[in-house]
């Protein structure tokens, strides 16, 4: 990359070269060379596995996968929170050639049945519970013919692809097979397992994930081999990770960030992955992290927040920290500090990206500046592009223009699954994912994120990205969390409005906010709407969902208007 950047684009260098083979063969190799290195722990289930270990029962489970008709290219869901289920799923599905189908685990009735058509599933494995979530319910619901079909011969009206389901738990269901039984099904000695790899090509699409739906229907972006593989080994080199290294991962494996910023960064490096439960807790978080010795650690912003605010977090020792990832969200630069001095992580970095790009194209380095590190996403990835264009006239941009993001390279998706349309619309014809960001690039080529183009507030004819008002409203001393969204205005077209989570044991005021503004930030930047509030909507890996904040201030001023009438 050149020293000074004369337009915002920059190309990522090449010194390591990218992986060709799959996923299963990489992984083999990775075993053989230390079998008796430990590669996962799963706190929640008393489970330890080496890494010759845990080879032997992914490949048992490709055995079982061969053996109950599923071949290269069918497709495989997995509804489920963290274990070692989801990462056996997660080899065995790439070893034979199936397609991995992450489902969100708190998808309910409708959302699970347009997942499982839209994309064919054959089969799906699934938890039966978690918390308030009846699983099987659910299923029975979508497919009432379980209650009468043999397992593996399902046909359900509703569900015409899905052939058989496998449950999580103990206890044995009508029409569904339980993982351990069906595990037994096959052997890690079994001769078809060499055959089905041979048929193998590192660009064959092995995952699909869902986007998140806040506008339409789900896609299914569709990623590869290639994809996936290489993107865990850069992230995993952006960290220094080493087999060494031991990393917490309590961020959900559904998605892209506990399956490839945690599984595949893990295993293309010999480290040990490290899961402290099913779902995110900060107590047992941070108990994992001193218990197991963990030196990296990864989360959301929320996740890292509720960890330092925790009233036992002056017990644990964070002392074996050094790296980790904040990402999924803007990283606020306070929150980011906090992390560095509090929790010992003076190597953590910030990852950018989307699951259409596998996910990450951007990722700052244990070496990068602190300034730097608090304050973008760092630099493109090795054997990537980025550039900032003009979203109207698509013209790469000066350095310091925000615009929207675009990457090209290796890690851009095979495509969404079934719909050609909104792959064109989302790759040009040259390659490049229009990611729908908002962003800068400065001079040496370090990314700032500024918002989503459908989030960037015009108040008056004046644009307002809502980041920098909430970086700014971090710095309050009564503020733990803020988020800044736009909202109609009959005079001015937009009003900023901020939701606050005040730190414990503080009451601010409006007053106490927009005196901290004046003659800080610009006047058209201050919020008109100030709500203090105890929590925000959030998706399942704690991304803040803005379109929900907007609906509920729109509800609420309108009532508000009507009743002032």
């Amino acid at each position: 990359m050149a020293d000074v950047l004369t337009t915002s684009y920059a190309c990522g260098g090449a010194l390591a070269p990218l992986i060709t083979q799959t996923l299963g063969d990489f992984f083999d190799a990775m075993a053989t060379r230390q079998g008796e290195h430990e590669a996962l722990v799963s706190r929640h289930q008393g489970r330890r596995l080496s890494y010759a270990e845990l080879r032997r029962e992914v490949d048992r489970l490709a055995s079982t996968m061969l053996r109950s008709g599923l071949r290269k290219g069918d497709r495989v869901s997995i509804w489920a929170h963290n274990g070692v289920e989801w990462v056996l799923m997660q080899l065995a599905t790439a070893k034979v050639g199936v397609i991995l189908v992450n489902i969100n685990p708190a998808y309910r009735t409708s959302e699970v049945e347009y997942a499982l058509n839209k994309v064919g599933c054959r089969a799906l494995v699934t938890m039966t519970r978690f918390k308030t979530s009846d699983y099987l319910a659910m299923l029975r619901e979508l497919a009432p013919e379980l209650a009468t079909c043999a397992p593996g011969e399902l046909r359900a009206a509703r569900l015409p692809e899905l052939r058989l389901v496998v449950t999580l738990g103990d206890a044995e269901q009508p029409g569904m097979l339980r993982f351990a039984d069906w595990m037994s099904q096959g052997s890690p000695d079994d001769p078809a397992l060499a055959q089905a790899a041979a048929s193998l090509d590192a660009h064959d699409p092995i995952n699909i994930q869902f986007t998140s739906g806040t506008t339409g229907f789900p896609k299914g972006a569709t990623l590869t081999h290639s994809n996936i593989l290489n993107n865990g080994y850069f992230i995993g080199e952006a960290m220094k990770l080493t087999a060494a290294d031991r990393l917490c991962i309590p961020v959900p494996l559904y998605h892209c960030f506990g399956m490839v910023l945690g599984n595949l960064a893990c295993l293309t490096h010999g480290a040990t992955i490290v899961y402290p439960n099913d779902g995110f807790d900060p107590l047992l978080t941070l108990q994992t992290v001193q218990e197991e010795a963990c030196t990296g650690l990864h989360g959301v912003p929320t996740m890292f927040i509720a960890m330092l605010d925790h009233p036992r977090f002056a017990e644990f020792n964070m002392d074996t920290l050094r790296t980790g990832i904040m990402a999924g969200s803007p990283c606020p630069t306070e929150v980011m500090k906090r992390v560095v001095r509090d929790m010992h992580l003076s190597e953590i970095t910030i990852a950018y990206g989307m699951t259409e790009t596998a996910p990450v194209s951007c990722q700052s380095s244990t070496d990068t500046p602190l300034d730097k590190r608090v304050s973008t996403v760092g630099q493109v990835q090795p054997h990537l592009e980025v550039k900032i264009i003009d979203p109207q006239t698509g013209a790469t941009v000066p350095p310091g223009t925000p615009g929207e993001l675009c990457t090209r390279g290796y890690s851009v998706m095979h495509g969404y699954w079934g719909d050609a349309q909104k792959t064109q619309e989302a790759i040009d014809p040259e390659g490049w994912m229009h990611t729908g960001d908002l962003a800068t690039m400065d001079a040496e080529g370090y990314v700032n994120i500024v918002g989503r183009i459908k989030d960037m507030v015009i108040r008056g004819g004046e644009n307002i990205y809502p980041r920098e008002v909430e970086e700014f409203l971090y710095r309050h001393p009564m503020v733990q969390d803020v988020q800044v969204v736009g909202v109609p205005d009959a005079k001015y077209g937009e009003e900023l409005c901020a939701w606050i989570i005040a730190k414990p044991g503080m009451s601010p005021t409006d007053d106490d906010i927009r005196t901290f503004c004046q003659g800080q930030i610009a006047h058209y930047k201050i919020p008109r709407h100030i709500r203090f509030v105890q929590s925000f909507p959030l998706t399942i890996t704690g991304k803040v969902q803005k379109f929900k904040i907007r609906e509920a201030m729109q509800q609420e001023l309108g009532v508000q208007a009507e009743h002032t009438a």
